[in-house]
């Protein structure tokens, strides 16, 4: 925006002036944005997050090996068992201090049913670590 002088001897030439009121009503209405939304930002909310140590677990528990063909047949530690046997063998493994972990293997073609009933049976009879053990190798 230019102006004129009031005086008569300047031949109508235009001040060439930057108008600060503008930009300083900017720069007044961006202060009270980032004054007001500032304080917003430093809330946090507080989460209770699990504590994670790198060491490695020096409290080795033993083991149980249970291997599932693909027919539903069920093998504690490599010796066949039927489903009492199972059963009985699971409720003494749950009585143990410290309770050991159950090693589910099974094999590709096992139906995902008969590993979801011993799951079920482990958990009824009281174990709670109960693992799977796979093949690093890589699917062919």
């Amino acid at each position: 925006m230019a102006f004129a002088s009031l005086e008569s001897d300047d031949d109508h030439e235009e001040l060439a002036q930057i108008n600060m009121v503008p930009l300083i009503d900017v720069m007044l209405v961006l202060l009270i944005i980032f004054m007001v939304t500032a304080p917003l930002l430093t809330h946090a909310v507080k989460v209770d997050l699990p504590k994670a140590a790198s060491s490695a677990n020096q409290s080795k528990s033993e083991s149980m090996q249970l291997a599932i063909d693909d027919a539903g047949q069920l093998y504690w530690n490599g010796e066949r068992v039927d489903a009492a046997q199972f059963s009985e063998r699971l409720k003494v493994a749950a009585a143990l201090q410290p309770q050991p972990e159950l090693q589910i293997r099974a094999e590709r073609t096992t139906p995902y049913e008969k590993v979801a009933q011993v799951m079920s049976e482990a958990a009824r009879q009281g174990l709670t670590r109960i693992g799977f053990v796979t093949d690093p190798s890589p699917h062919r």
